[in-house]
Parts: structure tokens; C-alpha cells; sequence
């Protein structure tokens, strides 16, 4: 069986010496059919040094983004030469985080070993995706990451942990000891502290997810909650250029059991075609509508209207049937596009807008995910998120490739 040495271990953290409200920034992948919240970020950090600089947010990539990735190689390398870091040495740090509704999300900020994680479906690591991987998102990250100086994480981490052995405990055990960070984060998103845990305590952590892992009998312990594209980049990364420092990545773990995490459904809004049409051409690829009381129910909005189907389950869940559809529909009409949206209202505001359809429907329960991965191998994309867009990781500790 695998040590614990080499799937959680501490690491030389670097965290920004100025600012740490106008460092910290929301996971790339957040606000993709927002910009103006983007722009907000910027407004907000300007003249200080943020994480902005050093990440790619998603709502700007585009065919050719050599321009921007440029940009960021230069940052990165300004502020490494420029002694904006300070480094926290071969530590973990015990992270918490006030998310919406006011509970504490804990988690803890190390190292896993790419050597034990796949990304492909099926697979039977230690480290597991949680989600279908799509190849073609995997290129661009690479592109970022590949001359990268550092790398500034998004990616969470699950550990299924129903008695509370791993995490919890630091609350007391770190009782005493001075934050390394505590702070708003920007735009109302809640407040983070961090503490660097010493040796003894960094010990007793791998200690008990090595007794974690020694009760899975089938060898899992990770599932990746958010940031699967990143890590895939990193491990594609770490095969074309096999290196100590790009073996490993930096990740926070938490604990699915936390009181504070909240599986919300992904909604989709489907953009570049008459509402009805979509809708309608779902209900054919279904079956036909259907009340048997395994039907599974959808809500459509579009403009101010609403309508409720109900169709057969091709899939285990709402969102497998309705992404199997979507996939085919996406190659079979070039001018139509499909975004993963947060939140109700969102998909509500989004759909008033001319040949944009909704679908709102029922999420997975989180003590589903862990078996749902044993059993199907992963689930298709972007079938959950961890709370709302705001509760999203904010990249704020650093480590160096």
C-alpha cells in the first residue's frame, strides 16, 4: 500500500508580504459569462500585486493566447525577483474559510503526488477525478502552466472522512497559534484565515489519512471536488517534462463531511436556438415526455415563461441525461453553445436574453459522489459544484515550479 509520505506532504508555501485582501482572487473558471465582475477584480486590485497577474480567468481566453500567457510568465518572474513572497518552510497550512450563511468551510493546503492521480475514467488511483475530463480544455491550461515560474492553486480536494479524524481535531490542536493570514476576501466573499501547522501536527495529519486510506477498500482516498482541468493540466505537464517540483502540485484537502460544504447542481443554458426547438428536440431524444415516478423533472425558462418537462432517466442523475443530450445536440448544430451556470437566479437572468433556454433541475446528494466515482468511474462534466460561485477556492497560496 502506498506511504502516506507521498500523497499529502507540506511544502515551501509562499504567500504575498502586502495586501492579502487585493492577492486573493476567485478560482479562473468562476463568472465566465460575467466580465463585469472580472473587471470589478481588476478595478479593486490595481496597484497592488495580486493573484490576478498571475492567472489566466477564463472569460478572456480565446483562439490565441500566447499574448496573455506572456504577460503572465512576466509577473510571475517580477514578483519572485521582486520579494513579494515570503516563505512559510515544509509546512502545511489549516485553512478557514467563512462561506455564504455564515458556516466555516476547513481544509488543509499541502502537496499530492501526480504519480497518484488519473484522470481517466475508470481508473483506480489514489486520486480520482471526480468529473468527465474533456481533452480539449486540457491544452490551454498547459499552455499556462508549462513555463510557468509558479503555481498558485484552485484545486479542492475530497477526503470521505464521515468521523471527523483529519481535520477537525486542528481546530483545537492549533488553538494557540498565530494566523499566517486573516483577512476579508474581496467583493463580500467571505472571510479566510490560515495557520501554519508545525511538525508534530503535520505528522499526525498524514498519520491519520494513512488510517483513512487503510479503511478504503478500494485503494481511493482523493476525489478531486474542484479544479480537474487544472490538475490534468499538471499532470500532462508532468509528462512532457518529468521534474521534482513539477511531479507535485499544490491543493487544498476537505473534508466531503463538512457541515459547510454544499453540493449545488450545475445548471445549463443553452444559447443560439428558439427555446421551444431545444426543449422540444430534448424531449424526442428522451423518449418522449414520461410520469413514470422514476421520471426525472426539469424546469425550462426562457424570456419570462417557464415550462416543466419530465422524461425518462437515460442516466443515474438529471444532469447525465441531459448532458448526453446536449453533447450530440452541441455536433449536430455548429451555431448553438451550452454554459454551466451557478445558481437559479443566474440561469433566470441569463435566459431573458433572445434563443437562450435554461434547464434547472435536481442536484446530486454529496454522500453520493464518492461511490458514484467508485461505480461509473467518474461523472459527466460539471455535474456539481461546491457551493456558490462566491464559496469558490481563492488562489492565494503560491509554490514555485
Amino acid at each position: 500500500m502506498n506511504g502516506m509520505k507521498n500523497v499529502f506532504s507540506p511544502a515551501d508555501i509562499l504567500l504575498p508580504r502586502g495586501d492579502f485582501s487585493k492577492w486573493a482572487v476567485i478560482a479562473c473558471d468562476q463568472y465566465t459569462s460575467q466580465p463585469e465582475y472580472w473587471q470589478r477584480v481588476k478595478e479593486y486590485a490595481a496597484g497592488s500585486p495580486s493573484a490576478l497577474n498571475i492567472i489566466f480567468p477564463e472569460v478572456y481566453l480565446s483562439v490565441d493566447n500566447s499574448k496573455k500567457i506572456a504577460e503572465i510568465n512576466d509577473s510571475m518572474k517580477n514578483y519572485l525577483e521582486n520579494g513579494v513572497f515570503q516563505t512559510l518552510e515544509n509546512t502545511f497550512v489549516y485553512v478557514k474559510r467563512t462561506v455564504t450563511g455564515g458556516k466555516t468551510r476547513r481544509g488543509i493546503v499541502g502537496l499530492i503526488d501526480l504519480e497518484d492521480y488519473s484522470y481517466e475514467k475508470g481508473a483506480k488511483t489514489l486520486i480520482r477525478a471526480t468529473e468527465e475530463t474533456v481533452p480539449e480544455r486540457i491544452p490551454p491550461r498547459v499552455e499556462i502552466r508549462r513555463d510557468a515560474l509558479l503555481e498558485i492553486p484552485h484545486a479542492m480536494l475530497l477526503i470521505d472522512d464521515p468521523d471527523m479524524t483529519v481535520i477537525a481535531p486542528l481546530d483545537e490542536k492549533t488553538a494557540h497559534e498565530k494566523p499566517v493570514y486573516d483577512f476579508d476576501l474581496m467583493l463580500g466573499a467571505g472571510h479566510i484565515t490560515g495557520k501554519a501547522l508545525n511538525a508534530e501536527i503535520s505528522v499526525e495529519v498524514q498519520a491519520a489519512l494513512n488510517r483513512l486510506l487503510s479503511k478504503s477498500d478500494d485503494n481511493m482516498l482523493f476525489a478531486v471536488g474542484d479544479g480537474n482541468h487544472s490538475l490534468a493540466a499538471a499532470k500532462e505537464c508532468y509528462r512532457l517534462n518529468k521534474t521534482e517540483a513539477s511531479r507535485y502540485a499544490l491543493v487544498e484537502i476537505v473534508n466531503i463531511h463538512d457541515e459547510s460544504l454544499e453540493f449545488e447542481p450545475i445548471y445549463r443554458a443553452v444559447f443560439g436556438e428558439s427555446p421551444e426547438r431545444v426543449i422540444n428536440d430534448f424531449i424526442v431524444y428522451a423518449g418522449g415526455e414520461y410520469r413514470g415516478e422514476n421520471a426525472q423533472k426539469f424546469t425550462c425558462v426562457y424570456g419570462d415563461k417557464k415550462r416543466e418537462i419530465s422524461v425518462r432517466p437515460l442516466s443515474k442523475l438529471c444532469v447525465g441525461t441531459l448532458q448526453g443530450f446536449l453533447n450530440a445536440y452541441v455536433k449536430e448544430n455548429a451555431e448553438i453553445s451550452v454554459d454551466y451556470i451557478h445558481g437559479e437566479d443566474a440561469v433566470k437572468k441569463l435566459a431573458l436574453n433572445e434563443n437562450t433556454v435554461g434547464f434547472i433541475f435536481k442536484g446530486m446528494q454529496k454522500n453520493e459522489l464518492f461511490d458514484a466515482v467508485r461505480q461509473d468511474g467518474s461523472l459527466p462534466r460539471k455535474t456539481f459544484s461546491m457551493g456558490n460561485a462566491d464559496d469558490k477556492r481563492f488562489y492565494l497560496e503560491a509554490r514555485k515550479l
